[in-house]
């Protein structure tokens, strides 16, 4: 999986398709991704002694397929590759302007 997380991400399919936002969490087991502000559900929440119930809004999980990093200089999304240093040091570099993404 080449998406981590703080990463930005344009979501290229569903509901939310052009939405850019920030990953928030990443599943590498179930190829998920949670991208803050994107892919927003209603969940029912039951109140306890501490917390008030009610209907709250959240993210849910995308498939990781379905968004592109966006490189932080040229603004252009795209899917990173791996370079190898000569000490053996892998960096993510991006393929339009082969700058590393932070």
């Amino acid at each position: 999986m080449n998406i981590k997380k703080k990463d930005t991400v344009l979501v290229l399919s569903g509901k939310d398709k052009g939405k850019k936002g920030e990953v928030k969490s990443v599943n590498p087991s179930k190829n998920k991704v949670v991208v803050t502000g994107v892919n927003m559900i209603s969940k029912h929440v039951k109140p306890t002694q501490n917390k008030q119930g009610g209907i709250i809004q959240m993210e849910a999980a995308l498939d990781a397929s379905n968004v592109a990093v966006v490189c932080s200089k040229c603004k252009k999304a795209m899917t990173p590759k791996v370079q190898i240093s000569a000490d053996g040091t892998k960096t993510r570099v991006c393929r339009k302007c082969n700058e590393p993404i932070i």
